[in-house]
């Protein structure tokens, strides 16, 4: 099993728009960086919800990795916000994986509280201009955030 952070802002989707779907294909990847992180996701791996671009901006939750990469339909849609003319059915660049709600925190904790704690000191998470949306937690950053989390 691995640990993995997903970042969204809440006024696109939100870990609460997660919990009244239940399961949600996390597409519109568009960095491939963070795609090839996707398609290292397995099944059962666990996810922190991230909240971005809020005025507090940090993690809120969890969620599960219940489907495993494959292409992204968005891709090949030219009505979609993601589509990419470059891709094609036959060879596609872009992956999703789909994620299940978990848990909501009682409180979020945030960004300015990560860069606080020992664990996170080599994060890119913290790194000023990282933009990444995905990005790998290790066992001991989870079991941290979770105790913290209560």
């Amino acid at each position: 099993m691995a640990y993995w952070l997903m970042k969204t802002e809440p006024d696109a989707f939100s870990l609460q728009d997660l919990q009244r779907r239940g399961q949600e294909p996390w597409d519109g990847i568009r960095n491939y960086q963070a795609r090839n992180f996707l398609r290292s996701m397995q099944t059962g791996d666990e996810v922190f919800i991230y909240h971005s671009r809020v005025p507090a901006p940090g993690i809120v939750g969890t969620a599960e990795v219940v489907c495993a990469a494959y292409p992204d339909p968005t891709q090949f849609d030219p009505q979609s916000k993601y589509y990419d003319p470059a891709s094609h059915p036959d060879r596609p660049r872009w992956d999703l994986v789909e994620v299940a709600y978990r848990r909501t925190f009682a409180q979020g904790i945030a960004l300015d509280t990560l860069r606080t704690i020992p664990e996170f000191s080599d994060s890119p998470l913290i790194r000023k201009g990282n933009r990444l949306s995905i990005l790998p937690i290790t066992s001991s950053q989870w079991q941290y955030i979770l105790q913290y989390a209560g």
